[in-house]
């Protein structure tokens, strides 16, 4: 006599929202993206272009907006470069080794993070602004830092400060140390495993701590407007001109002076998608 065959059941299909909240949901979101990112930033270049495209490169071509891309663009160029030293560095340190004062070096990487941008604009102007801690002695050697590029550049450095520090923090973290120690074992220098191990590794997540790095130090507005003064043609970044030129009733020259802004964040949001891919990618 034969046992009965054992009977299979099918394998269970994980339970799913009926089609109608799929459908709400998917909607409310689309809804929600198009009213606060898709029509804002399709205003700002409506506005941009009502008056014809000659008044749009009129208000791009003016001195004042150049001088303003030019300091913009100033400030960025300083602050990437020493922050991707730093970031490289810190991350280097906290994912390497273990040593006192480790969690310490995490929590002040992020204080940039929980400090408000004028918070930060009021200490520079505190340390080293005329009635300020320094200010008497950089008067005396006729050094100006508030109200001038070096503060607004030190400004921009410290909102930036968390960005590649942070991404590659994680990334070589998941990483793990083995392909180092093993070319430590193997007699490489520090050097050595750095450039040919550490630094193909970590190519992408450190691309993409300065795309981040780079749109918000062209975008940085609070920290920069407290130490810059408001000098027309001299401290004035991008941010800050936009703002001049609309507290002036300038719309077009406001709009077409921000569209620039927008095109940057645009572009970054695409590298930004793309990055994360590669960055994924290497992660598995």
């Amino acid at each position: 006599m034969t046992a009965p065959a054992a009977t299979t059941r099918p394998p269970s299909r994980p339970a799913q929202d009926p089609a109608a909240v799929r459908w709400a949901l998917t909607a409310l979101a689309l809804a929600a993206l198009g009213v606060f990112i898709v029509l804002p930033l399709a205003t700002v270049f409506v506005e941009a272009f009502r008056k014809g495209a000659a008044v749009y490169l009129a208000a791009v071509r003016q001195p004042d907006t150049l001088s303003a891309i030019w300091l913009s663009l100033l400030a960025a160029g300083i602050a990437v470069p020493l922050n991707l030293v730093f970031g490289v560095a810190a991350a280097w340190a906290v994912t390497k080794f273990q040593f006192t004062g480790r969690n310490i070096l995490i929590s002040l990487i992020d204080i940039p993070f929980a400090v408000s941008p004028v918070v930060a604009g009021l200490i520079y102007v505190l340390v080293f602004g005329a009635q300020g801690w320094f200010g008497k002695w950089l008067g005396e050697r006729d050094i100006r830092i508030i109200f001038a590029v070096p503060g607004i550049v030190l400004a921009t450095v410290f909102v930036t400060f968390p960005f590649v520090a942070r991404e590659l923090i994680a990334l070589m973290e998941s990483q793990g140390t083995e392909e180092e120690e093993a070319a430590l074992v193997l007699g490489a220098t520090p050097w050595q495993m750095f450039y040919k191990i550490t630094l193909p590794n970590i190519k992408w997540g450190l691309l993409y701590g300065v795309v981040l790095c780079t749109a918000r130090a062209l975008g940085e507005f609070g920290a920069v407007s407290v130490v810059s003064g408001h000098i027309r043609g001299q401290t004035n970044t991008l941010p800050l001109h936009v703002e001049i030129l609309y507290n002036e009733y300038n719309y077009a020259g406001a709009f077409a002076v921000a569209s620039l802004l927008s095109v940057v964040a645009v572009t970054t949001l695409v590298l930004k998608k793309f990055l994360e891919w590669k960055t994924r990618q290497e992660r598995q």
